[in-house]
């Protein structure tokens, strides 16, 4: 929309909880063995896992591969820090 990201997809292909690939990364924010903040195409991603390593990162095609055992994948909302959260966060008031 507007952007000359042409060809900077963002995706996500996640094998047996050990291998992550993601596509469109703009920028690695921080990493160690327990998180990776990644800026993408589609907003702030937070991964959480055990003994996590890049195993590639591609900044000309965006393009990052991380390794170990992966328990979430968030993507972050700077704008929606300030609302409820959904159902549970209305109901326990």
């Amino acid at each position: 929309m507007g952007r000359d990201d042409k060809g900077k997809d963002h995706n996500i292909t996640l094998r047996g909880r050990k291998q992550l690939d993601i596509t469109g990364v703009k920028q690695v924010e921080s990493f160690d063995i327990e998180e990776f903040l990644l800026e993408t195409d589609m907003g702030f991603l937070a991964v959480r896992g055990q003994n996590l390593h890049m195993k590639n990162l591609d900044v000309e095609r965006g393009d990052v591969s991380i390794e170990g055992k992966i328990y979430d994948l968030v993507y972050v909302d700077q704008n929606q820090a300030g609302k409820s959260k959904g159902f549970l966060g209305k109901l326990f008031k």
